[in-house]
């Protein structure tokens, strides 16, 4: 189908008045574009029953932030299963702070517990200092399960895109674990850098996630190569068999779209329990921009039903 008519505007409006793309930026200015993208586009937030700000101390005596969420639904003593997030922005770009709101709803819709993530970002950060950080927010929320007063054996990970992909990637890096991801929940995911798929030439220039800004990300997230590297390109893993059930979401008009359908596709060849929809008409980003596009309450509700189903163990 065509672009929905609010995608249609969102790109009118940013092409029309020449907004520089990432790529054309410093990291400090596409980080506050980034931010103004979302404060801007995104609905407004749900109360929930409490958020609290959580450091994770690291082995170096560093912490890593995130934020913790229960839902209205919620009472105090009350063991909740628990979706750790990881957001978007190509490894390079986004806070907890940008995926307040997506974070509230889930909360919300799910009636789970959320961690929000705060992992270090790219170039100061490069891969694979993201991935250990994804690792330590599992491990630590199972060790403190007790006083996050959530159950160790109901933890879902998910995210979009670059939170996607560290989803995939931390729970691959688990297999062999004592405790594994029940679920993950990967909205337009990226699964592998180096992508030849028809999606990433067709919808390479004016549909968002420009061509410019991927290589953008990719240069900074992986500045010595290593793009064959499973850990940054999980379709690149010998084999994606034993994976946790999952969703996965995709845009219609987004140049991952084909990468996300060919990762599905591999997962349930390899035997995996996987649900693939695509919402038609968007574009890369749209999960968060609800004030935008409808498309986002409709995929935010998807990833709740899933989530009760897989956590709570609820019928649709």
């Amino acid at each position: 189908m065509p672009l929905t008519p609010e995608a249609r505007s969102l790109l009118d409006m940013a092409y029309r008045i020449g907004a520089p793309r990432f790529h054309q930026l410093s990291e400090a200015q596409a980080r506050h574009s980034f931010e103004k993208l979302q404060f801007v586009f995104r609905p407004d937030a749900p109360a929930v029953a409490s958020t609290v700000e959580v450091p994770i101390p690291r082995p170096d005596g560093t912490a890593l932030l995130a934020r913790y969420y229960r839902p209205l639904s919620s009472h105090v003593g009350q063991c909740l299963p628990l979706l750790i997030y990881f957001h978007g922005g190509g490894w390079c770009v986004g806070d907890v702070a940008s995926f307040d709101v997506v974070c509230r709803e889930l909360a919300n819709a799910s009636h789970c517990a959320v961690l929000s993530v705060d992992y270090r970002l790219a170039p100061e950060h490069p891969f694979p200092a993201a991935i250990n950080d994804a690792r330590l927010a599992f491990d630590w929320a199972v060790e403190q399960a007790g006083l996050l007063e959530v159950d160790a054996a109901r933890i879902a990970l998910g995210g979009d895109s670059a939170g996607g992909n560290l989803s995939i990637v931390t729970a691959l890096a688990l297999r062999e674990a004592a405790v594994q991801p029940r679920f993950l929940m990967l909205v337009y995911p990226s699964t592998e850098i180096r992508s030849e798929r028809a999606s990433r030439e067709r919808y390479a220039e004016g549909f968002f996630l420009d061509r410019g800004t991927l290589q953008w990300f990719f240069e900074r997230y992986l500045p010595q190569g290593n793009t064959e590297d499973w850990r940054a390109s999980p379709m690149r893993a010998a084999s994606l068999a034993g994976l946790p059930p999952m969703l996965v979401i995709g845009a219609e008009f987004d140049p991952l779209v084909d990468d996300c359908e060919a990762f599905a596709a591999r997962v349930r060849a390899e035997g995996g329990d996987v649900s693939y929809h695509v919402f038609p008409g968007v574009v890369h980003g749209f999960f968060t921009l609800g004030k935008v596009f409808p498309e986002a309450h409709q995929a935010v509700a998807l990833c709740a039903r899933a989530l009760r189903r897989h956590l709570l163990d609820e019928a649709d």
